[in-house]
């Protein structure tokens, strides 16, 4: 009974870490999609209408930086959305790594090495998450490319 108490245990850890993983990048769209559902609930919408406005600013938020990530041209501009997108997931990592630290230790200096660490993961999580839906730069990444190997195939009469 204790080994099954164990394992369970276990897998029941893994399974919070990777769903950590999993909604990082999600961090900043609900906190946007939490505040515009309560002020539409404070402005008297109704549960309904708060509901619905704080999905769909959620959504929104979330396709919109995608899309505005995606399309940026400059590294420093997607720099600057990628850490929109992984301060507040860092932020929400740091929170449940020191809380799941505490679980199986003393508050103390462990907890917290593993709460940055657990920070750190989450916030590289959700850039990397973000960086999935980008296109490579003009002239790199594979198909696209001129290369000038295909201008002497061209000329040789390949």
């Amino acid at each position: 009974m204790l080994g099954i108490g164990i394992v369970l245990s276990i897998f029941g850890l893994g399974f919070f870490c990777w769903l950590l993983f999993t909604l990082a990048v999600y961090a900043l769209p609900f906190l946007a999609g939490l505040a515009a559902g309560l002020a539409a609930l404070q402005s008297g919408a109704g549960v309904v209408g708060g509901l619905v406005v704080g999905f769909l600013v959620g959504g929104a938020t979330l396709a919109l930086g995608q899309m505005a990530f995606a399309t940026a041209r400059k590294p420093l501009i997607r720099i600057i959305i990628g850490l929109l997108y992984a301060v507040p997931a860092a932020v929400a990592g740091y929170q449940v790594s020191f809380a799941l630290a505490g679980i199986g230790m003393s508050n103390g200096g462990w907890q917290t090495a593993f709460a940055v660490m657990g920070a750190v993961l989450s916030g590289c999580t959700a850039f990397s998450r973000m960086a999935l839906f980008a296109t490579p730069p003009d002239g790199q990444g594979t198909g696209g490319a001129y290369s000038p190997a295909d201008e002497r195939l061209h000329h040789q009469g390949r």
